[in-house]
């Protein structure tokens, strides 16, 4: 039985429609995952050290910062809180340039920076599979995302 043009209209915009919201979630990830990432991965010319942990409030934990190359010491910086930050703990960190923000460096930073890109390869991969009806292609999203959680799970 042949399909009628306004029935082959009404499949390509819904596909178009959830191409469309596969791709802001991957790019809604990615721009998240970005804002940190970026300081870790272009880290040439970015002020390295150490920071160990004093206190932690509810969004932020501070402490006190020693540069590796020369530059000047700081009292306070500041780090985003996370399940891996605890009070007392020494992290290798690369400031935000023009900023008192530390960024976690290493395996584990680098990792962090991206968990938003990879819950939003997990969820792209629902609309993928169900909206799109490309089940290989979902899996291979699902599967990326999911081994990023995984890894950053057990390297944190």
């Amino acid at each position: 039985m042949k399909r009628n043009s306004s029935g082959r209209m009404l499949t390509h915009a819904r596909k178009a429609a959830m191409a469309l919201v596969a791709l802001l979630l991957l790019v809604a990830g990615f721009s998240s995952s970005w804002g940190n990432a970026q300081h870790i991965l272009l880290s040439k010319g970015r002020e390295h050290g150490t920071l160990t942990v004093a206190r932690c409030g509810d969004e932020v934990c501070t402490g006190p910062y020693v540069p590796k190359a020369p530059a000047p010491e700081r009292d306070r910086v500041t780090i985003d809180r996370s399940v891996a930050v605890k009070k007392g703990v020494t992290l290798a960190v690369v400031l935000k340039p023009g900023t008192g923000e530390a960024v976690r460096t290493g395996p584990a930073g680098g990792l962090h920076a991206w968990l938003p890109l990879g819950g939003a390869l997990l969820l792209a991969a629902l609309v993928i599979g169900g909206g799109l009806r490309l089940t290989r292609v979902a899996w291979v999203s699902a599967s990326a995302g999911g081994a990023l959680l995984v890894a950053s799970f057990l390297v944190l």
